[in-house]
């Protein structure tokens, strides 16, 4: 009877430790789909963003920051302010009085790469 289970016991905690081992290979799985492996943003350089300069092909700079804000011209409550300096450098515009504290929270959906100097 003992013998019964002491290999009961045993077959429970292999099965407990392979459940375990288990769910901890699939959480690192899970870790490396969440986060991409090259975390460098792409850079681009003055003459590649200034060809994005239309309606319906938009990046701007922000603090040698690029952003591709193509989706939001439209909405842009400014209308086509934003395209003003489109494929260009667009930091004093956006830092003007005109936009509201909300703008610094939403233009990082947009964030594509750095400007290369």
């Amino acid at each position: 009877m003992i013998a019964v289970i002491g290999l009961l016991l045993g077959f429970l905690l292999s099965a407990l430790f392979s459940i375990q081992a288990k769910r901890r290979r699939s959480n690192d799985h899970q870790e490396t789909k969440r986060y991409p492996v090259d975390l460098i943003p792409k850079s681009y350089s003055k003459s590649e963003v200034a060809e994005h300069n239309k309606r319906d092909d938009c990046w701007i700079i922000i603090k040698d920051k690029v952003y591709d804000v193509t989706s939001y011209v439209e909405e842009h409550p400014g209308g086509d302010a934003i395209l003003d300096h489109a494929g260009d450098d667009s930091t004093d515009g956006f830092f003007g009085p005109q936009h509201a504290t909300r703008v610094f929270d939403m233009i990082e959906d947009f964030y594509i790469g750095q400007l290369r100097k």
